[in-house]
């Protein structure tokens, strides 16, 4: 992370709490300073940690989660904390992302922005979303950028698009991504875990 922002990039996503929360605090002590993006999916237990180094959550999918992320943003941060919905293009609940038309309310879209909306300590800035796995890219992420169309007209600050990773991100900035993740492509594929 210190290389990366000695050559100038300095908004950097991480996708696992503890290894972010440790790198928060290296380059904080190394007087860098970076912008940390939250993409992965996020646990409600997770909340109180991640508020306090995140600038930008990527991943808010069910209203749970965001009144967790609004009592922990609340207590443990001066200052407003950028959030994300994650979208579900395919509605498989189980990838995470809230869905439209959920059977569940509390996973449905307009429910999350909704309570993102109503939520001082936080600011809606957009959506995100990953391509699932069967899906064309362009097609998915067309679909994202309708989402984020209607989720705009009545949020004007919402203009955010997380979408697109190494091997999609062409697909996704002809889409209108604003952010895209590029880790594999930079740094390479993560190594598994070592075993003890």
């Amino acid at each position: 992370m210190l290389a990366l922002a000695a050559l100038g990039v300095t908004d950097i996503g991480e996708n696992r709490d503890q290894e972010a929360a440790a790198k928060a605090l290296a380059t904080a002590d190394a007087g860098v300073s970076v912008r940390w993006h939250y993409v992965g999916q996020l646990q409600r237990n997770k909340c109180r940690s991640v508020v306090t180094y995140a600038d930008m959550v990527h991943s808010v999918d069910s209203v749970p989660l965001a009144r967790a992320l609004v009592a922990a943003a609340d207590r443990y941060r001066e200052q407003r904390l950028d959030v994300l919905v994650q979208i579900s293009l395919d509605g498989n609940a189980d990838r995470g992302g809230a869905i439209e038309g959920a059977a569940d309310p509390e996973r449905e879209v307009r429910a999350v922005v909704d309570a993102l909306v109503g939520s001082p300590p936080l600011r809606l800035r957009g959506v995100m979303a990953v391509a699932p796995l069967k899906w064309e890219p362009a097609r998915a992420f067309e679909r994202l950028a309708e989402v984020a169309a209607w989720i705009r007209a009545d949020h004007p600050d919402a203009t955010v698009i997380s979408a697109g990773m190494s091997g999609d991100l062409e697909e996704a900035v002809a889409a209108g991504a604003t952010h895209v993740r590029l880790g594999s492509a930079i740094l390479g594929n993560r190594l598994p875990p070592a075993v003890a």
